[in-house]
């Protein structure tokens, strides 16, 4: 397994902005390739699975990567490969069964007393297990009108006291859009919690501004942010400096994490992600089992190795920072937690 501490360098680069990051993200195999130093006989193969689901990396990521290791961990959740092109039985374009759960464009309601809002179309990183590949966002991009609609359905269902952005990734949209939703979410009294599931903050670490802060932690709601972080070497210098402002805030700072196999399915890594996301100030959520979704089989971690593993980590870790192992099932009330 390729590990090693986050590498701190002084860099003469004039730090841009995030959405210059965004926009630069690498979306071409080649060019990928080229940047990470990677054997140029991979591109087919890589332009090839691009036609499935297309490639986008923001460079802050790439940066963390060992040149011209295959094996790099953080590598291995961007790169393109033949292996995306299998049909495997069992897995498919819809794995949680989504559309069943999506009455409203934007809006994804499958738990008691929360619901989920789409609200970004694209995320800042395509990652390669992702379990919405195919999701209709063509379909989940409401405009202003239809967004006021979404809000008067939550309004209308008093047993609803938490929403959750989404999306994609929610900090991929504007910071005054977010504003703008928050509002309307605090003219809500019976919300009293709003959730934001991001990966930006760890792809391009300046996405956390004081536009952001002043949306997601100057309200009456209690504010909670969850990472994606899957390695230990995800988490930088920069990353921390944005955790730690989000903390500063008032803004409670989760993790969850997918095991997935040649990135995270070992004892040593899972403990150092655990630990540094601790001292970055993140507290380990949940550790998800791979949804199965076309194209992404060869990332799966057997259920009786991960068991395995998560007591490995309770014996090494104390309990606040040892994730539940989870798994999510298309119809269920809850995640499924697996002992």
């Amino acid at each position: 397994m390729s590990q090693r501490p986050p590498v701190q360098t002084l860099s003469l680069k004039p730090q841009i902005s995030w959405q210059e990051e965004l926009i630069q993200a690498v979306r071409d195999p080649q060019t990928l390739l080229e940047y990470l130093q990677l054997p140029p006989e991979l591109l087919p193969r890589a332009q090839a699975a691009c036609q499935l689901f297309e490639l986008r990396a923001p460079r802050p990521f790439l940066d963390r990567i060992a040149k011209g290791d295959l094996n790099d961990p953080l590598l291995r959740q961007v790169l393109p490969i033949q292996d995306e092109l299998t049909l495997t039985p069992g897995y498919s374009a819809d794995p949680l069964q989504e559309a069943d759960s999506n009455p409203t464009q934007g809006l994804v309601h499958k738990y008691h007393g929360r619901v989920l809002l789409v609200v970004a179309p694209h995320c800042a990183i395509n990652c390669r297990y992702c379990f919405r590949r195919e999701f209709p966002y063509q379909d989940n991009n409401p405009s202003r009108q239809q967004w006021h609609q979404v809000f008067d359905t939550i309004r209308a269902d008093r047993s609803i006291s938490e929403v959750i952005f989404s999306g994609g990734d929610p900090l991929a949209s504007p910071d005054r859009q977010l504003q703008w939703m928050v509002d309307q979410l605090v003219d809500i009294p019976h919300i009293r919690r709003l959730r934001v599931h991001t990966r930006l903050p760890i792809v391009i670490p300046q996405r956390i501004t004081d536009d952001t802060l002043r949306w997601l932690a100057d309200t009456r709601l209690q504010s909670v942010l969850v990472l994606h972080t899957n390695h230990p070497n995800e988490l930088d210098h920069q990353v921390g400096q944005s955790i730690a402002r989000l903390r500063s805030a008032g803004v409670t700072v989760l993790n969850q994490a997918v095991l997935l196999q040649g990135v995270n399915n070992d004892l040593e890594t899972q403990i150092a992600l655990s630990e540094a996301l601790f001292a970055a100030g993140a507290l380990p959520y949940y550790l998800h089992l791979l949804d199965k979704v076309q194209g992404a089989a060869h990332f799966a971690v057997a259920d009786s190795d991960a068991i395995a593993l998560h007591q490995q980590m309770q014996s090494r870790l104390p309990g606040f920072l040892v994730p539940k192992l989870a798994r999510e099932e298309p119809g269920a009330l809850n995640k499924t937690l697996i002992f």
